[in-house]
């Protein structure tokens, strides 16, 4: 546990936030400003520790908040359903508040909360929600905590993991829940880094606990502590939770050395956040501003050559977007094919069974043509497009080839972008350029909506009223029958195109992820290099402020 020391007040905090401030401000370290912001926030307004749930989409997070606080406050459903930071504090009565983007706050009563955070009710939140705000008299157990249900990180709705990684360095203590029937991920030791920068407190939940036995969980247990150590060089502290089984017992384990142990020590508790998230922010502006130092001793002698040095064409802006451009155009070429190929296995026996239950259900219909046809049609489209959800709910995980491969090839440029920048900056200048974890965040597409087409050509059945069934119906029939490997077809495409046509959004929006990445580390990179001309001395009273902090 981070200690204390007792010299340490809030007045030093601030003082050095400021100088942190300043620095920012002056050599346009924008890397910093979230990170800031959220610093700052806390020591000005005071507000409740934030525990936040986090982790990927189903892992049970509003459910879990459901079973602590003993009612269903929060949605929850088969698809990933929060689309807003959703934050649940003490009130005398229940309400809701809804701070939408735009400034407006609307109050709300509780039972109407879906209607802003499930993603059914709010798709893509069109509503423009930025935060949720409930307050429950239940709370009333929590003093000075703030209970924060955030989206589902990796989930298929790719605004979901924005709204929630924007925020992390709001976050107060967080409660990373990890579900009993996925593996601790990659994604989650990229979360549990990054969490790193901005709290001092970082706990697993071990959700859904009831699927595993007492042997089972304790090996999950011990495999997620092995994991840690060996990739993180860190332990952290596991709680199991299950809604269905033992839910009491998990109950108190939890609200005892989790919520109450916090609430006992609130003061201490916030002061030890904050002081955390200073820490990290000295760190880094220290990393930054030695940089500008550097450039600024060699600015005078050679400018041009120093920034031709660091930013050479190696890291180049235009040339870095043109190689993610080609990864994205190479990668999204490639999906409709990949998708096209595993699809094609289905066709056949998928067109023998339609047939056949076709064959089956045909003979009982009556009416004209103009009825059978539509009749007809009906069918189809309630066959195909139940059989098209059946695939691409259990087989699209076979359509993501090129998403995974495109993750990778993203993240092998980023790495090396960093690299040569942070050895270009090394042999110049003599120092390491700070460390940091660029996570691209892979979204798993949505579900497409399948969608079903005409079986004429042209519409005979518009003259059935010339047609005597009595004599044409086995030839219609037949029509019908003999359409089905058409349809299959067609529709069988459709999937593919409608899959690729979401694989590849998700691989747009990874390499804007990508591409924001490098925009920014460079504009704070020749921000240092450029606007430091002769500011030595003022660079390192800076410095000196910042390392002479007892913080």
């Amino acid at each position: 546990m981070e200690k204390i020391p007792e010299t340490i007040n809030v007045k030093d905090i601030r003082e050095i936030l400021g100088i942190i401030h300043e620095a920012c401000e002056r050599f346009q370290i924008i890397a910093l400003h979230r990170q800031l912001e959220a610093a700052r926030i806390l020591l000005e307004e005071d507000p409740p520790i934030d525990v936040a749930v986090m982790g990927q989409f189903k892992a049970g997070k509003s459910s879990f908040l459901n079973s602590l606080l003993g009612q269903n406050v929060l949605p929850v459903g088969a698809i990933p359903v929060t689309t807003a930071i959703t934050r649940l504090q003490y009130g005398n009565k229940e309400r809701a508040l809804i701070r939408h983007f735009d400034g407006r706050m609307t109050e709300i009563p509780l039972s109407h909360i879906a209607e802003f955070t499930s993603e059914a009710k709010n798709p893509g939140n069109e509503k423009n929600v930025a935060i949720v705000d409930i307050e429950l008299p239940s709370m009333r157990k929590y003093p000075g905590l703030r209970l924060v249900d955030t989206p589902g990180l990796g989930s298929v709705y790719k605004y979901h993991q924005s709204t929630s990684e924007h925020w992390l360095p709001a976050v107060g203590t967080a409660l990373l829940a990890v579900s009993s029937d996925r593996p601790l991920s990659e994604h989650d030791l990229n979360l549990i880094r990054e969490l790193t920068l901005h709290t001092p407190n970082i706990i697993l939940l071990l959700t859904k606990a009831d699927i595993l036995s007492t042997e089972q969980q304790k090996e999950v247990v011990s495999f997620f502590q092995e994991t840690l150590e060996r990739e993180l060089r860190r332990t952290l502290p596991v709680y199991l939770y299950s809604i269905k089984n033992n839910t009491e017992l998990y109950r108190n384990i939890v609200e005892e050395n989790i919520f109450k142990t916090i609430c006992s020590n609130r003061d201490s508790e916030f002061l030890r956040i904050l002081l955390h998230k200073t820490r990290s922010l000295k760190q880094n502006c220290l990393s930054y501003l030695r940089i500008a130092l550097h450039a600024s001793l060699q600015a005078d002698q050679n400018r041009e050559n120093l920034r031709e040095r660091i930013l050479n064409e190696k890291v180049n802006e235009d040339l870095m977007r043109e190689e993610l451009g080609i990864i994205s155009r190479e990668h999204q070429r490639q999906t409709r094919s990949l998708i096209e190929t595993y699809l094609e296995q289905f066709k056949a026996p998928l067109t023998k069974k339609v047939r056949e239950n076709l064959q089956s259900d045909i003979a009982s219909w009556r009416g004209n043509l103009w009825k059978i046809s539509r009749r007809y049609e009906a069918w189809v489209s309630e066959t195909l497009s139940s059989e098209m959800r059946t695939i691409s709910k259990n087989e699209h995980q076979n359509f993501l080839g090129t998403l995974k491969k495109s993750h990778a090839g993203f993240s092998r440029s980023l790495e090396a972008f960093r690299k040569f920048l942070g050895d270009n900056i090394e042999n110049v200048l003599g120092i390491k350029l700070t460390e940091v974890d660029w996570n691209i965040e892979v979204a798993e597409p949505d579900h497409p909506d399948i969608s079903f087409t005409k079986s004429f050509d042209i519409h005979l059945d518009l003259i059935w009223f010339l047609i005597p069934m009595i004599v044409f119906r086995k030839i219609f029939e037949r029509h019908f029958i003999q359409g089905i490997p058409k349809e299959v077809e067609i529709n069988l495409s459709r999937l593919a195109y409608q899959w690729e046509t979401s694989i590849n959004n998700a691989i747009e929006e990874m390499r804007g992820q990508a591409t924001k990445y490098i925009h920014e580390e460079l504009s704070t990179i020749e921000s240092l290099i450029s606007g430091t001309q002769g500011q030595t001395n003022d660079i390192n009273k800076l410095i000196a402020a910042i390392e002479q902090s007892n913080i």
